[in-house]
């Protein structure tokens, strides 16, 4: 199994460094952790790439989409190297108060290791900040002034039945729409081979937009949804700001369907309520961390995994949601995020008709 690269860092910008200052503390961190198949410790976080390594790897392309609303959507595309065989597109989605920025260093694993990767920048954070905005919010992070109906149309879809004629396309729609206009043999981007990874707030998007992916009706060319083959839950919220992942848990095919996979650190209370509740509905088919042997599925085979990294900073304090997100193993033979998601991709790709 290709175990992805070490020492990658991101970038943070003014507003992001001083998200992740507040919110994670010390970038520096000690885990002792149980994963997949594994039992594994002393994760820390990114380090500067090694420049050789990185070079290999095709540069991030900046796109700039537009959502029907007029926003424009920056978009940072990471494509695989021409010699490697695409293994999925994934669609990340980072954390209320982040960006591409803050979740890079998955985005650069993932890359190396042949997913064709597009994280955009959610409106209201990064390079996606309406001037309006922008300048409302004065000193203060933009996304801290975002409300429950910013958050819902990050996800919207709709306005006719004719999926790629509808006169409205939030910001997931709209990266959906670039990759579907993609020739087969663009960077490996391909929405046969599609997955999702949302960290805190990007949970909760990633599930209301994959449960409203498979109401489109079929027409004459053939089904318009149903896209999505996997979703991961990093260190996912629950509710923020009235914007809930909860109805979406309800709901075909996030509900019992889809393979799911939630990654979280210790007595993390939203985490641990997501996967009982999906927990529920699968009452054979789940795997967890926690219980090892003692789950009824192997965590091979099992459609609903959980695993739970145990992550702190110097001081002591958890890590969580993007920061959780970007964390490296220095240990190759040591899990780490990037690693989890990659084993889950190949595990559950394989069961796709």
């Amino acid at each position: 199994m290709h175990v992805p690269p070490t020492g990658f860092v991101a970038r943070q910008s003014r507003w992001n460094q001083a998200y992740l200052t507040r919110r994670h503390g010390s970038p520096t961190v000690i885990l002792a952790c149980l994963a997949v198949g594994l039992v594994a410790g002393g994760l820390q976080a990114a380090e500067p790439a090694n420049a050789d390594s990185a070079s290999k790897l095709p540069p991030p392309v900046r796109l700039e989409l537009q959502t029907s609303d007029r926003l424009k959507l920056a978009t940072w595309y990471y494509p695989i190297r021409e010699q490697d065989t695409p293994l999925a597109t994934v669609l990340l989605l980072h954390d209320l108060g982040g960006s591409h920025e803050s979740v890079e260093p998955l985005s650069l694993a993932l890359q190396a290791s042949g997913c064709a990767v597009l994280t955009p920048d959610l409106r209201g954070h990064g390079e996606s900040i309406d001037p309006k905005l922008e300048r409302a919010s004065g000193s203060r992070p933009p996304s801290e002034l975002l409300k429950s109906q910013d958050f819902q149309a990050m996800i919207a879809m709709g306005g006719g039945l004719v999926r790629d004629q509808a006169s409205v396309h939030g910001d997931i729609e709209s990266v959906r729409r670039w990759i579907k206009e993609q020739p087969a043999t663009k960077g490996g981007v391909d929405l046969s081979r599609l997955y999702i990874v949302g960290s805190g707030l990007g949970a909760a998007l990633a599930a209301n937009w994959t449960a409203a992916d498979t109401a489109w009706p079929p027409i004459t060319g053939g089904p318009q949804g149903g896209d999505v083959n996997g979703l991961v839950f990093i260190d996912p919220m629950s509710v923020a700001k009235g914007f809930s992942i909860l109805p979406a848990l309800a709901q075909e095919p996030v509900k019992t369907k889809l393979p799911l996979m939630v990654i979280a650190g210790p007595d993390r209370r939203d985490a641990d309520k997501i996967f009982a509740q999906v927990k529920r509905w699968r009452p054979d088919d789940w795997f967890d961390s926690r219980l090892g042997r003692r789950s009824p599925a192997k965590d091979s085979e099992a459609t609903l995994v959980y695993v739970e990294l145990k992550g702190q900073d110097r001081r002591g304090a958890r890590i969580t949601g993007d920061g959780f997100a970007a964390l490296r193993s220095e240990n190759p033979q040591q899990p780490d995020p990037a690693y989890l998601i990659l084993n889950f991709i190949k595990a559950t790709s394989v069961r796709r008709p």
